[in-house]
């Protein structure tokens, strides 16, 4: 069982689907979230989401908009009865990360990325939203990934803010800084 770390749904314990997953630690979510600052009325994008475990957080901390992108379909009965509490308006897309970010029409507060540690390229992620318009005006775009890899101190339209560092993974939180496509 995961658990939420804070916000309304404090506590709240949701189930792990079958398959690959790494969830979020704890720790690392609440520092996040810490850093985030209040959600209130913000929408939040989850890719390569797992549980739905970090949007339910978002959904918490007053996040009104909140899309999953999650490929694993096996996943989906469990993420569906993860979210089934929220009363914030959560959806959860199946869909290959990359082609949920091409033909998405929503501009996000937040963008989280959470692939799979063996993934290749992770910097393909980030320098994808230099090509696409899914970004607000001051988005934040956070990436969770080994210590192993590297990814770039800025692209077009990103620049790294802060890196945090727990056990072998870390997260890069990136601002835009240029939002014209």
């Amino acid at each position: 069982m995961l658990r939420i770390t804070g916000g309304k749904y404090k506590n709240r314990k949701i189930q792990c689907p079958p398959g690959i997953i790494r969830p979020a630690m704890d720790r690392m979510r609440e520092s996040m979230f810490s850093k985030l600052g209040y959600l209130n009325d913000l929408k939040f994008l989850d890719l390569f989401s797992g549980s739905g475990l970090v949007g339910i957080e978002a959904a918490s901390r007053g996040a009104c908009k909140i899309d999953l992108v999650e490929l694993d379909r096996q996943k989906k009965p469990v993420i569906l009865k993860n979210i089934s509490f929220v009363e914030e308006d959560i959806r959860l897309h199946l869909s290959c990360v990359f082609k949920y970010m091409q033909t998405c029409r929503t501009k996000y507060d937040i963008i989280y990325f959470d692939p799979p540690f063996p993934m290749e390229k992770k910097e393909n992620l980030l320098l994808k939203l230099d090509d696409i318009d899914i970004m607000e005006d001051g988005c934040r775009v956070i990436i969770h990934y080994p210590v192993e890899d590297i990814l770039p101190q800025e692209t077009k339209r990103l620049v790294l803010e802060d890196r945090r560092q727990y056990g072998r993974s870390q997260l890069n939180f990136y601002r835009v800084i240029n939002n014209e496509k």
